[in-house]
Parts: C-alpha cells; structure tokens; sequence
C-alpha cells in the first residue's frame, strides 16, 4: 500500500533518461561523429570509452548514498540531484564541443586540442551523471520496496531502462535522418532538458 504501481513507475523514470543517454552516446552519435562529422573511428572509440571511466566509482557512490545524510534527512535525493545536474551539464555542452571536435564552419579555426578536451569533458560528464542517477536510483527503489518486493523491482527498474532505449532511439533516429549541426543541437540539448525533467519528476517526494 505504501509503494503504489503508480509511485514505482515515476520513480523508474531515472532508468528512461540513463536510456536515453546511453543510445544517444553508445548508438546515435558514434554513426553521426563518423558518418557527418568525419571524425576518426579510433577517437570516436576513445570518446564512447570515456563514460567507463566512473563505473568503478558506482560502488564508492552507493556506499556514500547510504550513509549521507543531509539537513532535510535525504539520503538518496541530493546524490540523485546531482548526478542529475551532471548529466544535464553534459548533455548541454556535448553538441557545441562535437562541432569543435568536427572542426565544422567557424569550429574550423579553433585548435585540435580545444574540441578533444571539450568532446572528452562532455562525455566524461555524462558518464559520472548517468552512473550517479542510476546507482542512487535503484538504491532508493530498494529502499522503498520491502525485502520480498525486491526482486520484481528491480526487474520493473530494468524494464523501462529497455524501453527508454528504445523510445528514445527511434526519435533520434526520426529526428536526426536529414543532419544538420543545427538539428543536432536541438536534439542533444532536448535530450538534456528531458533528463531534467524526467529525473525530477522522478525524484519528487520519492524520500
């Protein structure tokens, strides 16, 4: 009674944003860094590489989650907050640091090194956010089921991770069929007002 289907599936909205950055880093932009931008495939590999970096800090962040507590009592919240922000930073920088990396119209003159410190800040930024959203996000979700509930949880969690992926690739892929740096700012940012939006939503009164 007190974890409502309805309450559960808001909460899962943490897991449709991390699909979505995964497909927008993993799927969307490796074939837009090669194909349009031009950009080699061995540096496009490094960059889809670089979110890898913060996967062994999950443990570090689940344990820090468990024993935070702050001046409203959260625990999980501000390190969702967070990871939040992160992710959103990322995402809101990632198209313009692309463009550089391309060295496409004004890009063109700007040195190698600007648009891969940038490209590899942006990346980096998403990696350490989408980590941090997800890792507290099923931390919080087991913290509101009870201990037989688990399970099907975390399963639940799971799901609509799928189907973030899912939803969220066919509209890259709509939205992006006729490129242009221009479109492809619109859709990285729109993915980054969304992961606002939907992590918030997801968050909200949850602890």
């Amino acid at each position: 009674p007190d974890l409502p289907l309805s309450r559960l599936l808001r909460l899962s909205l943490f897991q449709v944003s991390v699909g979505m950055a995964l497909v927008l880093m993993i799927g969307t932009l490796t074939r837009v860094m090669i194909v349009e931008l031009k950009v080699p495939a061995a540096l496009v590999g490094i960059m889809i590489s670089l979110p890898l970096i913060f996967a062994p800090f999950r443990a570090l962040i689940g344990f820090r989650s468990d024993h935070h507590r702050s001046a409203l009592g959260w625990r999980r919240v501000p390190y969702l907050w967070m990871g939040t922000m992160v992710q959103f930073g990322g995402l809101a920088i990632m198209p313009f640091a692309l463009l550089v990396l391309s060295g496409m119209g004004h890009a063109s003159h700007a040195p190698a090194w600007v648009g891969h410190m940038a490209a590899g800040i942006a990346f980096l930024l998403v990696g350490a956010g989408l980590h941090t959203t997800q890792t507290v996000g099923l931390a919080l979700a087991t913290d509101l089921a009870s201990p037989e509930s688990r399970p099907k949880v975390v399963g639940l969690m799971y799901v609509m991770l799928l189907l973030g992926m899912i939803v969220s690739a066919i509209i890259f892929g709509a939205a992006l069929a006729e490129f242009s740096p221009g479109r492809l700012i619109r859709v990285i940012q729109g993915a980054a007002i969304m992961t606002l939006v939907l992590n918030v939503v997801a968050l909200w009164k949850q602890e």
